[in-house]
């Protein structure tokens, strides 16, 4: 249930729904307060607007994305390769209705097993059952990295919820061989919070990054909204709600 009404509340304050709340509560002070309901009104389209935009939503991103780099394995060294779960593939009809790992996860776990066979470092593949699904994403993990990329996986952490979970979890199996500097494997967006946590957890972080926002050029494309750029907004302040609060949290 945690998790449920974590990403309830979580919902509330992203795009588009806390948007579309405010434009509500400007509609409800249209009458009462009828410049208040105006300018929330204006505000919420306004804003929509920008959200909805490559060039705003790409910036937002690359905001998140601008303190790392692609790894050098040669000149950043580290004793194992940790890969973060993105969220699951139900039911996918075309594997016979079996529960598999989702995009974001697939483009993490190609990264990995490049970086694996680059390095030759043991790899931890980690998330658990967040919605109660039978198979946790680790499995799902560590099936295709082993079946697909032929890639193999020395530890399975399936207990996890969450980022911070992901790096407790992942610190108590790895302490017992003593490794903690790893190369940590997550979407460049994600890397900022996802480092904070292993960290906190006990690691020393080589960051890994994939999946970095990029474009082929900026036009007038980039300015007229569209739902992807939508959704990497709503990414964007999901990060730096998180990130604000790690930092209270610390």
């Amino acid at each position: 249930m945690t998790w449920y009404y974590t990403n309830l509340i979580s919902a509330c304050l992203l795009p588009p729904l806390n948007l579309l709340l405010v434009a509500l509560a400007g509609l409800f002070l249209g009458h009462s307060r009828p410049h208040l309901g105006r300018a929330l009104l204006a505000g919420s389209f306004a804003l929509l607007w920008l959200c909805s935009t490559p060039y705003v939503s790409h910036s937002a991103l690359h905001l998140l994305e601008g303190p790392f780099k692609a790894v050098d394995p040669k000149t950043q060294p580290a004793d194992a390769i940790v890969v973060l779960g993105g969220g699951t593939y139900f039911s996918a009809p075309e594997f016979g209705r079996a529960d598999t790992v989702s995009a974001p996860s697939l483009v993490r776990l190609r990264y990995a097993a490049k970086l694996q066979r680059e390095t030759g470092k043991p790899v931890l593949v980690t998330g658990g059952k967040p919605q109660g699904n039978d198979l946790s994403e680790a499995q799902q993990m560590k099936s295709i990295l082993e079946n697909e990329f032929n890639v193999p996986v020395q530890w399975a952490e399936e207990a996890s919820d969450n980022t911070l979970e992901d790096a407790r979890y992942t610190y108590k199996i790895l302490q017992k061989t003593g490794i903690k500097r790893i190369y940590l494997v997550t979407h460049a967006w994600h890397m900022q919070r996802s480092s904070m946590a292993f960290q906190a957890a006990g690691f020393e972080v080589v960051p890994a990054p994939t999946a970095f926002t990029t474009y082929f050029k900026t036009d007038l494309l980039s300015f007229i909204p569209n739902a992807e750029s939508l959704n990497d907004s709503k990414i964007f302040m999901h990060e730096f709600i998180g990130l604000l609060w790690y930092r209270l949290k610390s």
